[in-house]
């Protein structure tokens, strides 16, 4: 593993003290804010724009996206599916759709970082010969609709996909950066090259189009990282007093951190239209095992503009009911201009999820939307995801879901 230099530890450091000190500052959100006017510019690391208070979004995947498996791969079919989908989500009520544009440290769009998807192509490194993301922005904006760029910021691959990394791949010309595990490689939280590559991806996105949004998911550390990255950890403790040193999990966590202040400070920067913000896991428990700080970044100023928790849950979920996990959330500390959205199951409709409450009735999603919509710290959900649209086991939730759309 490359060593981190010691100024990336001091810059983690200086900036938990710092957010920790704004967070004393900052005030409970109990109503939604009004937009504050800026003049930012590439220059001010000042926040130009505010996440809406009407959030009605719906997750486009990578396989929702995917034309590895299509006769036809041109750029006219690509196109055709896409405004199929933006019409479908129109059609039903939706105001914005979250689009993954870099599932696996690759790209839907012509980068200089990353080399193109081989969701595209089923090659990763071929160009499908045209800008998938420009097509998207051109289609969402003909609707009326806002498009976040849903990117995972550590993900190289995930059990065994791609299959095969490009030449190009960042991880392929420089291995140092990443980390192997069970589940898979995903650039080092802690390598500061490895954060840099990542803010400069965001960055490349916010400066060359038009997007309402930058979008992270809820994938940071994995569940299985072990000991991966001690080599790192040593690393740092040398660069610090030992009765100074984080312990593990403090230290993971600052990584973390540090990439998600950088990234928002990266879109406020170059963009004074785009917003940022994450979806973590629903069971706010859980977000310490991937060393989420989800708690700071509500309450302190500077990290994102909106967090959208994913409750997957059921209204009866034995394990853990919808209710039980909208009230962990919104009793949490929100700074004034940080928004919270929910997340809600469309994939689970129907299904025998959860210990089956799922089947028990059709009408899960709207109650859930009405408990939200009743629900004053909350600003709008995003839906997982745009197959359950056409899903038939889900088609009476989505029918009753439509229902208590505006």
């Amino acid at each position: 593993m490359r060593k981190n230099k010691p100024v990336s530890i001091i810059i983690a450091v200086t900036l938990l003290a710092a957010t920790l000190a704004i967070s004393a500052l900052s005030t409970r959100r109990r109503v939604p804010q009004k937009p504050v006017q800026t003049s930012a510019t590439p220059s001010q690391a000042v926040a130009s724009a505010t996440a809406p208070d009407d959030m009605r979004g719906v997750w486009i995947t990578y396989m929702e996206l995917s034309m590895e498996n299509e006769a036809d791969k041109s750029e006219a079919a690509f196109r055709k599916k896409f405004e199929k989908i933006a019409d479908d989500c129109v059609s039903f009520g939706f105001n914005t759709l979250i689009v993954q544009v870099r599932p696996f440290g690759d790209a839907l769009y012509p980068s200089k970082l990353y080399p193109a998807s081989h969701i595209l192509t089923g090659e990763q490194g071929k160009s499908p010969g045209y800008d998938a993301l420009k097509i998207m922005c051109e289609s969402c904006r003909k609707r009326g609709l806002s498009l976040h760029a849903w990117i995972n910021p550590y993900r190289v691959t995930a059990s065994q996909t791609p299959a095969k990394l490009s030449a190009d791949n960042p991880y392929r010309k420089n291995p140092s950066i990443g980390i192997k595990t069970e589940s898979g490689i995903i650039l080092n939280p802690a390598d500061e090259t490895a954060r840099q590559l990542i803010v400069d991806g965001v960055r490349e996105i916010v400066s060359q189009y038009p997007v309402d949004g930058i979008h992270f998911d809820d994938y940071f550390y994995p569940t299985d990282i072990g000991d991966a990255d001690s080599g790192s950890y040593e690393a740092y403790r040398q660069t610090v007093p030992q009765d100074a040193a984080m312990d593990l999990s403090d230290w993971r966590r600052a990584n973390v951190n540090l990439l998600v202040a950088e990234t928002y400070l990266t879109v406020h920067r170059y963009s004074q239209t785009a917003v940022f913000g994450i979806s973590p896991q629903g069971n706010l428990g859980n977000n310490a095992q991937l060393y989420a700080d989800v708690e700071s970044w509500c309450r302190a100023k500077g990290y994102l503009d909106y967090i959208c928790p994913q409750l997957y849950f059921s209204l009866d979920n034995p394990a853990l009911r919808f209710a039980d996990a909208l009230g962990a959330w919104t009793t949490l500390d929100f700074a004034a201009d940080v928004k919270l959205y929910v997340g809600l199951a469309g994939y689970k409709a129907g299904t025998d999820a959860d210990s089956g409450t799922w089947q028990a009735h059709d009408d899960i999603l709207s109650q859930e939307l009405i408990i939200l919509n009743s629900n004053q710290n909350v600003n709008g959900f995003m839906l997982y995801s745009y197959s359950s649209l056409h899903d038939e086991a889900a088609k009476d939730e989505m029918q009753n879901l439509k229902k208590v759309l505006p």
